[in-house]
């Protein structure tokens, strides 16, 4: 596997980019069992607020439980074909002025779908007060993904309030992203993450004290309880990570690199929910589920390459993420999972490519299929009320492999 990486740009320095091929696509076999909703409707008037009580200095606030969320998930039965899982997450998950964030919103509202945001916590924090942070093994203040403007702050807080009313699911991406040298998050302690998590979730719980801002609304949610999970930057540092979080009560993690489209398992008692490698068309390798990684291979790293090439690699990433899903939809029915970050690389061509592929899969859904696109912490919601001997009965399912005898006899 080539390990590409990168540094600086809004959001994650992803690793690992290709792979050699992995098995192919079996025949498609339609759902045996009862479709579940992918998200019930806000049953509040639609030109009403949720009642808000502040929680500490009012930047954040408990407004009841969380709208627009999926039926209450169920066990699968031994023999029923499980439902297609897709999750599409964004690291960073700032408005920088681009549009990207409202545009995405925008998008799974129109398809029913929900998305899990890694928000940075750096990106409530304005730059005047930018020595409040001390990130380990680095000078305070110091960043390597800078830091947001105070206009652009005030949007992101817009859109990260109503992601959340949508029924996003909003995690952590942490704060300074250091990838490199002495500093790397790869050589981060439990302790030191503890430190750079306790920082991240206390610039989203008191940006109101840290900004001076008394006239925007709060963020509609308890952070505390909300943060179930996070990736880190670049893929690095999980081992260490995974016992603070665990101490934490955290559910998941979505740090590992180069996954597989098989059926997760836990990793030091929290799900393991890493970037997969893909079919890339037209190659003889694999590539990660994230557009950083399909850049990376397409113009070696450059993010402002020649237009002419663009409309070929629109193509091709579009294609990889289609060939992602259906070679988990038409065989094993691994979850897929896809990271993004809201950046025009490129001329923008990795966001029409996810925003294409998003809608193809909401087509499959929209026709009737068991597919749902959810958020991180609905599926987990999802995998822990399942039979453990049934998840392992998914698990011996390679990828690309269906069931020789069809999902009633799995």
């Amino acid at each position: 596997m080539r390990t590409l990486t990168r540094r600086g740009a809004l959001g994650l320095g992803v690793a690992g980019a290709a792979a050699v091929g992995l098995a192919g696509c079996g025949a498609h076999k339609p759902s045996d069992g009862p479709k579940q909703g992918g998200g019930s409707p806000d049953r509040r008037p639609a030109d009403s607020k949720p009642t808000a009580r502040p929680i500490g200095d009012g930047s954040t606030s408990y407004t009841g439980k969380q709208p627009k969320q999926p039926e209450k998930p169920v066990p699968l039965e031994p023999g029923q074909t499980p439902p297609q899982f897709v999750v599409f997450s964004w690291d960073g998950a700032g408005e920088v002025g681009n549009g990207l964030f409202p545009r995405f919103l925008d998008l799974a509202e129109e398809h029913g779908a929900h998305m899990t945001f890694f928000l940075s916590g750096l990106y409530l924090l304005p730059e005047s007060k930018k020595r409040l942070y001390d990130p380990p093994n680095n000078l305070r203040g110091a960043s390597d993904i800078g830091y947001l403007t105070d206009e652009h702050i005030k949007d992101t807080l817009k859109n990260v309030r109503r992601a959340w009313l949508d029924g996003h699911e909003i995690g952590t991406h942490f704060n300074g992203h250091f990838c490199a040298g002495s500093g790397s998050v790869g050589n981060w302690t439990p302790q030191q993450w503890r430190s750079e998590i306790d920082q991240a979730k206390s610039f989203v719980k008191e940006w109101r004290t840290n900004s001076g801002w008394t006239d925007l609304e709060s963020l509609p949610f308890d952070y505390d309880k909300e943060l179930v999970g996070g990736r880190t930057p670049c893929l690095l540092g999980q081992d260490n990570l995974l016992p603070t979080a665990r101490e934490l009560g955290w559910r998941y993690d979505a740090s590992s690199p180069g996954g597989r489209q098989v059926w997760p398992v836990k990793k030091q008692g929290l799900w393991d929910l890493p970037l997969q490698q893909i079919p890339f068309p037209g190659r003889s390798f694999e590539v990660l589920s994230m557009d950083y990684n399909m850049l990376a291979n397409q113009s070696i790293n450059s993010t402002n390459a020649p237009a002419h090439n663009y409309p070929a690699w629109r193509e091709q990433a579009t294609q990889a993420y289609i060939s992602g899903f259906k070679r988990a939809y038409e065989t094993n029915r691994a979850p897929f999972f896809v990271g993004n970050h809201f950046e025009q690389w490129n001329g923008g061509i990795y966001m029409d490519a996810v925003e294409e592929a998003l809608k193809h899969m909401a087509r499959e859904k929209e026709k009737g299929e068991d597919v749902r696109l959810v958020s991180f912490r609905q599926f987990v919601d999802w995998l822990d009320v399942q039979r453990p001997e049934v998840l392992d009965k998914l698990r011996t399912l390679d990828v690309g492999q269906a069931p020789a005898e069809g999902w009633k006899r799995l």
